[in-house]
């Protein structure tokens, strides 16, 4: 049984409990973790606590602090394959997606190494007789709720950006999937990270999860996941007055227009809907066609689905089985309820022969002329499912881009430079990509949403900002 890792060291859960560990390729348990509670995750804060407050971690420079992070990003590139190994099995991840994780977490460590000591405060301009200036200090302790479709790299982003402003970090990886990150605990110590500076402590979402977010200890709270948990930490971390970062997901569009360049088009909307099984916080998963081009673009699409393969992880196909059994229930549902509704199939692509009948599989699939206002078209489903919707003109793209709860990302596709501009003004979203799709975007790239999407922003120089605090300093000396 994989126990919790605090204060650089391996610890048994508290109540002696364990959560099995299962393959979703497979469907069998191959390992366990430990199940933690509110004692575990006390034992955490107090550890962190300890290595802001007084110990070494809370003593570095910015610049040691930085060292450390690149050391950790090396170390990180030399075990790779055990990584990518690790992060393919527990999440079923093709061994492509996993190892492109793994790069993603060494470059965000990279990348926030190399920050870490120019994160700096100004000077003010003020009244004759005073000289005012302002400094960036760490929260302290932040807590991170981490999801289990991409935990290297939401690890990365989150963690990295807290740890590079200085606080001490306290995580909650989702019980689905925390492997990766319990090994990535150990490479930080073997590193030369301090004590208490990275804390991880597994179980459950309403039992170690929720104990974090109330633990009066933590000063700062990171979560990624669904709308209606974000809203109970919200009103949790209300009490306390404790800031919150929000990544809630998307229903991300990709707005296509009669000129869009469709041999472009046609790999990056695929892949931004079945990358990591459509598994995906900012997945494209609905497609908006303009009417003129509608046909033509389903038709290219439609081959390009057909052509698609779910299988085991070990196969690297175009995607991997989804996260659970309870997860593959939902994306059948939402497509039983599109059967019903008379909503067409364009395409779909197939699973893998020899794929085990256990694992939890969805083979990609594209449906036709959703209504707006369905629950295809609102909903995350969460599956490598995509919406196809025509729309009449620019103002009409806009609205239907617009007309659902969540706004984290979206594209634009058109070569008239004008009208991209404008799109991108119009939609409400935290990211818009025009001529490409990000899923998300680069490292350096701020992300983050609007509306139910959330609110807040991790990747990019611009998280930073959150993991601070900015006090202002009035000094009077005429």
């Amino acid at each position: 049984m994989k126990q919790h890792f605090i204060d650089n060291r391996a610890v048994p859960g508290s109540s002696g409990e364990s959560i099995p560990v299962l393959d979703p390729s497979t469907g069998q348990q191959y390992d366990s973790i430990a199940r933690g509670n509110a004692t575990d995750i006390d034992l955490a804060v107090q550890a962190a606590r300890r290595a802001y407050d007084e110990g070494a971690w809370g003593r570095l420079t910015a610049a040691e602090r930085g060292r450390l992070m690149l050391k950790l990003s090396v170390k990180i590139l030399d075990c790779a394959d055990e990584l990518t190994d690790i992060e393919s099995r527990d999440c079923g991840k093709p061994t492509k997606q996993a190892r492109a994780d793994v790069t993603a977490v060494a470059r965000y460590f990279e990348y926030y190494g190399g920050a870490a000591d120019k994160l700096h405060g100004e000077t003010l301009p003020y009244q004759n007789g005073y000289t005012v200036l302002t400094l960036r200090e760490p929260h302290g302790v932040t807590g991170h709720v981490v999801p289990w479709n991409y935990p290297l790299q939401i690890f990365g982003r989150s963690v990295g950006g807290a740890l590079a402003a200085g606080n001490a970090c306290v995580v909650k990886p989702a019980e689905d999937a925390c492997l990766s990150l319990l090994r990535l605990a150990e490479l930080a110590a073997e590193v030369g990270f301090p004590p208490g500076a990275i804390n991880i402590v597994t179980g459950y979402g309403h039992e170690a999860g929720d104990a974090l977010t109330r633990h009066p200890g933590i000063d700062h709270i990171s979560f990624t996941g669904s709308p209606r948990i974000g809203v109970l930490v919200t009103q949790v971390a209300a009490e306390r007055h404790v800031p919150v970062t929000l990544e809630l997901g998307g229903k991300s569009p990709q707005i296509v227009f009669g000129d869009a360049d469709l041999d472009a088009l046609v790999p990056v909307a695929v892949n931004a809907i079945v990358q990591n099984a459509g598994q995906t916080c900012s997945a494209g998963s609905r497609l908006l066609v303009e009417r003129s081009a509608y046909d033509r673009v389903l038709e290219r699409l439609s081959q390009a689905f057909s052509a698609l393969r779910a299988g085991p992880a070990t196969m690297d196909l175009d995607c991997g089985p989804l996260i659970r059994k309870t997860q593959q229930e939902r994306v059948q549902n939402f497509l039983k309820a599109a059967a019903q509704d008379g909503i067409a199939t364009a395409a779909q692509g197939k699973i893998a022969d020899g794929a085990p009948a256990e694992g939890y599989y969805q083979a990609p699939t594209l449906l036709d002329n959703v209504p707006v206002d369905h629950r295809l078209a609102q909903e995350e489903v969460f599956g490598p499912v995509l919406a196809a919707i025509p729309f009449d003109d620019e103002a009409d793209a806009v609205r239907i881009a617009n007309a659902t709860e969540y706004g984290l990302a979206a594209s634009v596709w058109t070569r008239d430079g004008a009208r991209q501009l404008r799109i991108a003004r119009k939609v409400r979203s935290g990211q818009v990509f025009i001529n490409n799709y990000g899923a998300g975007g680069g490292i350096e790239l701020p992300f983050g949403g609007v509306k139910a999407s959330g609110h807040g922003r991790e990747k990019g120089f611009e998280a930073l900002y959150g993991f601070t605090v900015l006090k202002t300093i009035s000094i009077k000396h005429d």
